[in-house]
């Protein structure tokens, strides 16, 4: 089932909700009973982009320059253990 799926009417689940799977086989002739309820399983995706990038102009060097940000509104689940910079 899509993530896409689960956060959304009428699940609505937020990201790190444990969700917890039955599965039910069926061929030709029917179905098979219900399975036990599988390990639990948790929403996560990738983090927002981050926001309100900014140059610390007072911390500029001949040899540096200093950026600020915040963190996007979704850490996807779980927290945001690093940034990368990249530059042109």
């Amino acid at each position: 089932m899509p993530i896409s799926t689960l956060i959304v009417t009428p699940y609505s689940l937020p990201w790190g909700s444990n969700i917890y799977a039955k599965v039910i086989a069926y061929n030709i002739y029917g179905d098979s009973p219900i399975s036990e309820p599988g390990f639990e399983a948790i929403i996560l995706t990738i983090p927002d982009a981050p926001v309100d990038l900014a140059e610390t102009v007072t911390a500029r060097t001949q040899n540096s320059i200093t950026f600020t940000w915040s963190p996007g509104s979704a850490d996807g689940g779980a927290p945001v253990l690093d940034y990368r910079i990249s530059y042109d």
